[in-house]
């Protein structure tokens, strides 16, 4: 049940997790600014009214929110009256307020009281609020808090200063995801995991229920509309693990994202979901999907929107920056400094489209002891996404600081194995790494010299090493440059405060042979695993995007393909030795 009338992003939030008896609360809320968070104690959360208003999901910053203020906020107020269908709440149902992600720090009361608090301003979460309704009409009020220049929480690329530069952009405060009531009988599914398992054609569940009563569990595969696979069990305790037989293997293969639909019954709850057969592991530094070596062809995606800032307007922009990808012939991303919305990372399962998932970690402080905050939300991050195909690896740091605690980067590894033990781990990316930990040694290199770059990279394959200029205190043997490139280039005449690495070349061509030597020094490198060109689009100030910040591409994106999809020596190595390069 839901209704779609003038209401921005309209789409079910989650496909991984969907039931159909919803409401999207998405449109016009009361709203209020609150720049000493004082409001609690003025009784904010009482008031009958609050005194503007605001379009949700986007945050207050963006232009479609109708605010438009981009100045310093320490708390917002949202407020939003709803009446429920007679069929929605009641005896014998629960009823749950979802929020996709709200930044920073979020409080929910409902008719005046406080219902819970969530802290993280990434991650999707949810509150039961059954006990809080009443009949008729009901006041959802939200309050978040939020404080970038502080350095005690992780606000991703989001300008401590007052406005925009260099690589830090406007901020993101309050709501900007989705929120959504949802109804559940007094017995459902709290969550699942699927684990595939292509070798013996069988796919793993693993799921947790609330539940008071035994109740039977069933899961049914469906491949294109045809049942390929049932199991059931009954249910005594708060969870259990089936094993579902499939009567047909589709692999999950970049470009081919062939996806099975789930559904899962739990007494008289029903949840649809899908899921992709495929492995993925990391030997030696290397990715290897589905057994066969992948070269790692990827952009750096930021997912930031001209005039939603974090949110896109509109679920084909999702799909869109994908297919803009593709269309320049990289097979992957890597998501930079955000967490992604699962109606993204829904495509990219869909598209075949690999990306390793990252914390937005910049701007918290690690050697703070607060910093050890930071784990609760990545570990949400790990558990809300750990279903997707796509996803090929997770990251929770970049380019951390020279004062970093190893034992801390060292736990954020140890913690994420733990999570998913099936993905490979990078305890941070870029040239911070510790001794010994993760599971793919990465490098971030922005030489514009294509002869030099190339040049460091053969004499790392024949032996040599790279000893960090600012952190590292060992040498290391990098298998994936994880960023570079960054060539600036800008059509639309950006501010003066445009931002970008290194020289402008002096011309169109002199960019693409830039970008044709620099990609080439790695594909055609033995030891090199995989690459990641730094950056989808434009951001605001910064022009080191192949699309400028409207989507509007640079150059023919035929060139990029022709110079992407070329052979890499790694892959061919790989496949005709059975061997690692190294």
């Amino acid at each position: 049940m839901n209704t779609t009338v003038s209401i921005p992003r309209p789409e079910y939030p989650n496909p991984q997790f969907a039931r159909e008896n919803w409401i999207n609360l998405n449109g016009e809320w009361e709203f209020e600014r609150d720049r000493s968070d004082s409001g609690e104690a003025r009784g904010r959360h009482m008031a009958e009214r609050l005194s503007e208003t605001i379009t949700v999901p986007f945050c207050m910053e963006s232009e479609l929110s109708g605010v438009g203020d981009t100045d310093f906020c320490n708390a917002v107020w949202y407020r939003k009256a709803v009446t429920l269908p007679e069929d929605f709440s009641g005896e014998g149902k629960r009823v749950f307020l979802h929020i996709g992600a709200c930044d920073y720090r979020t409080t929910v009361y409902v008719n005046g009281e406080r219902v819970g608090v969530h802290t993280g301003g990434y991650i999707s979460f949810s509150f039961e609020i059954t006990a809080y309704l009443r009949e008729g009409e009901n006041a959802i009020t939200i309050r978040a808090q939020d404080d970038v220049r502080g350095r005690k929480q992780p606000a991703g690329k989001q300008s401590g200063r007052y406005g925009s530069y260099g690589c830090y952009y406007t901020r993101t405060t309050g709501i900007w995801q989705t929120v959504w009531l949802e109804s559940t009988p007094a017995a459902y599914i709290k969550s699942f995991r699927v684990f595939p398992n292509p070798a013996e054609e069988r796919l793993g569940i693993e799921a947790a229920f609330v539940s008071d009563s035994p109740e039977t569990f069933t899961a049914t595969a469906f491949y294109h509309g045809k049942k390929v696979g049932s199991a059931k069990a009954e249910i005594t305790s708060a969870s259990a693990v089936l094993e579902l037989d499939l009567s047909e293997l589709h692999l999950w293969e970049l470009g081919n994202g062939e996806l099975y639909d789930l559904t899962l019954t739990f007494g008289d709850d029903v949840v649809q979901s899908y899921f992709g057969m495929r492995t993925v592991e990391s030997r030696n530094g290397y990715l290897y999907l589905n057994g066969k070596p992948v070269f790692q062809r990827l952009v750096l995606d930021q997912g930031f929107y001209p005039d939603g800032i974090y949110t896109a307007p509109d679920d084909s922009e999702l799909l869109a920056d994908i297919q803009r990808s593709m269309m320049m012939g990289f097979n992957g991303a890597r998501l930079h400094q955000k967490i992604f919305e699962p109606r993204f990372l829904y495509h990219c399962d869909r598209l075949g489209y690999m990306v390793w998932e990252e914390h937005g970690n910049w701007g918290m402080d690690i050697s703070n002891a607060d910093a050890w905050k930071f784990f609760p939300e990545w570990s949400e991050a790990v558990e809300r996404d750990f279903n997707h195909p796509a996803i090929i690896g997770w990251c929770p740091f970049n380019e951390t600081q020279i004062n970093q605690d190893p034992d801390y980067l060292r736990f954020g590894y140890e913690l994420t194995k733990r999570l998913d033990p099936t993905r490979p781990v990078i305890e941070t990316s870029g040239w911070s790494h510790v001794a010994g930990v993760g599971d793919m040694m990465d490098w971030h290199d922005y030489d514009q010299n294509p002869e030099t770059f190339r040049q460091r990279y053969m004499d790392v394959a024949n032996g040599g090493t790279i000893v960090s200029k600012k952190h590292l205190t060992f040498e290391i043997r990098p298998t994936f440059i994880s960023e570079y490139g960054g060539i600036r280039w800008d059509i639309d005449n950006t501010a003066e405060n445009s931002w970008g690495y290194g020289n402008t070349p002096q011309s169109e061509e002199e960019f693409l042979e830039r970008f044709k030597g620099l990609a080439e020094a790695l594909l055609q490198n033995p030891f090199i695993g995989g690459l990641c060109y730094t950056q989808l689009t434009d951001v605001e100030q910064e022009i080191n995007g192949l699309y400028t910040y409207g989507r509007k591409p640079k150059f023919d994106p035929a060139f990029f393909y022709g110079v992407l999809t070329q052979p890499a020596a790694f892959e061919q190595t790989a496949e005709q030795t059975g061997k690692d390069p190294r």
